[in-house]
């Protein structure tokens, strides 16, 4: 009989189910969007709605083992990653009581309060878990304290949604370090909750069992089987955080590994040792890694694949991103001076972005046209790219030797050329670039005792298409367009913080 993994996927906007074998070939995907609740009169709120996110979730369980002519049994293993950041909170009973998506941001007010009533707690925590308090649990479980008390006066457990969806199939309620510790109140060095940051924070103890990632969590329940169509003898394994899972699943499981993941929102991700002092200035995100003994230090730019999306379907007036490379190779490096001003590089402590703006335009339409706009976007996404992995080597003293570029913009060879002359660092474009659901199956593997560890499932699975090689010419010139970028980009935040100009986003309570 043949033996595959069952690996969930519940993202931002969509959930997924995708098939794999045990060799790592996907095999069938079955997806659906999903919205979140914006619920009147509270603004910034994102909530999750848990029941019809469930009968999504077994819509496509349903339809992917369909899709793939296999049988239920067939299936050895199966785990889930989500989002991070989204949380579900319990009753006693284990009944959903209310949660809320990565994206909601209505607990400005309480991160507000916790900074002016406590100035040094946010500098205390991040020293122990990487993380503020901008998207954290915390503020939004005081909202919920503060705004719907009879709720929380119910509330006995938190979780996260990946977390949910394995309870949902397994009857057991746990969470793994790699997305609880983007909740917050979490010891990167111990990988376990560090629960006196609730208890400071004036929140009662909410806290589920830690297991690690590719641990079995349990069985498929008689319930869960009559609802989905899964066997009960299916091992659930639990998985992870959807950009840690990821980086997993691009082969990134050992310390200096690096990865840029080019998405709706590019990610900069180097892995570090757990043990590494965290500085004060709160420039950068650590997270728990999925595998033990490791941290990831990770850059975030904000909306490069969104804009890129503007831009095309605006300006571009909807040429494909293959022609709009092809108009953009054709110009030189800095694109005439062009200086796209969008996402800041990292800072944690106090994220803001300037206003969205071109700076540098000229008249002369031979030079400043859709192509030379499109090209000095690419730049400016690996500029920031590169300034985020600088930042991660200042801190931790982990030096990468090599990128893996993943997601959607590691598709254009343009784009791919541009990060390794930036950075200056060999460019792999693994063959499977959408990574996070095959990091999901690497959990299943592991669980299921097919591979030792998530660095054997790497080697076995990940292959690298194609490798992009830094023209040194090009490296010194983008050295300069960085430091240039740099002071303008400071320019641009002084109208912001006059009230001149609005930010493009910025973090609650900020």
């Amino acid at each position: 009989m043949s033996a595959y993994f069952l690996a969930i996927d519940a993202g931002t906007g969509s959930i997924r189910a995708v098939i794999f074998d045990t060799f790592g070939k996907q095999i069938a995907i079955a997806q659906d969007e999903w919205t979140h609740l914006n619920v009147v009169g509270v603004e910034g709120s994102m909530g999750f709605d848990f029941i019809h996110g469930w009968e999504l979730t077994k819509q496509c369980i349903q339809e992917v083992i369909l899709k793939a002519g296999i049988t239920p049994k067939e299936i050895i293993a199966l785990s889930a990653s989500s989002m991070r950041e989204g949380i579900i909170v319990y009753d006693e009973n284990k009944n959903e009581l209310w949660g809320v998506a990565n994206v909601d941001s209505r607990a400005g007010d309480e991160v507000s309060a916790l900074k002016n009533t406590h100035p040094d707690m946010e500098k205390e925590f991040y020293a122990s878990s990487g993380q503020t308090f901008a998207l954290t649990a915390a503020p939004r479980l005081l909202w919920l304290k503060n705004n719907q008390p009879s709720l929380y006066e119910k509330a006995r457990y938190f979780s996260m949604i990946s977390d949910w969806i394995l309870f949902k199939l397994s009857g057991e309620l746990a969470s793994e370090p790699s997305n609880a510790g983007t909740a917050g109140a979490f010891s990167l060095k111990n990988r376990i909750w560090d629960k006196e940051q609730f208890a400071q924070c004036g929140l009662k103890d909410l806290f589920v069992p830690i297991v690690e990632s590719g641990e079995v969590l349990g069985r498929v329940t008689h319930s869960a089987s009559q609802e989905t169509g899964l066997i009960c003898d299916t091992i659930v394994v639990m998985g992870g955080g959807d950009v840690q899972i990821g980086t997993a699943g691009l082969g990134a499981n050992r310390l200096g590994d690096a990865v840029v993941l080019g998405g709706s929102f590019w990610q900069q991700v180097v892995n570090i040792p757990n043990s590494t002092t965290l500085c004060d200035d709160m420039l950068l995100r650590v997270n728990p890694h999925v595998v033990k003994g490791m941290s990831q230090a990770e850059g975030i730019t904000f909306f490069t694949g969104l804009v890129m999306r503007w831009f095309r379907d605006t300006l571009a007036q909807g040429k494909s991103y293959d022609e709009l490379e092809a108009l953009a190779s054709n110009v030189p490096v800095g694109s005439y001076g062009i200086i796209p001003i969008f996402s800041d590089s990292m800072k944690y402590g106090e994220w803001i972005h300037a206003s969205p703006s071109f700076i540098g335009l000229g008249l002369d339409a031979d030079k400043y046209n859709i192509g030379s706009l499109f090209r000095a976007l690419e730049e400016n996404a690996c500029i920031v790219s590169a300034i985020n992995l600088d930042n991660i080597k200042k801190f931790s003293g982990v030096t990468p030797t090599s990128i893996t570029f993943a997601g959607g913009a590691s598709q254009g060879p343009l784009w791919c050329q541009i990060l390794a002359d930036v950075t200056g660092l060999e460019v792999c474009v693994p063959v499977v670039k959408e990574a996070t659901a095959l990091g999901v199956a690497m959990a299943c593997g592991v669980g299921a005792g097919v591979y030792a560890s998530f660095e054997e499932a790497g080697k076995l699975i990940v292959k690298i298409e194609k490798t992009y090689i830094p023209n040194p010419n090009n490296f010194e010139p983008y050295q300069a367009l960085k430091e240039k970028w740099i002071k303008v980009y400071a320019k641009q935040m002084e109208l912001v913080y006059e009230g001149t100009l609005e930010p493009m986003w910025k973090a609650p309570g900020v």
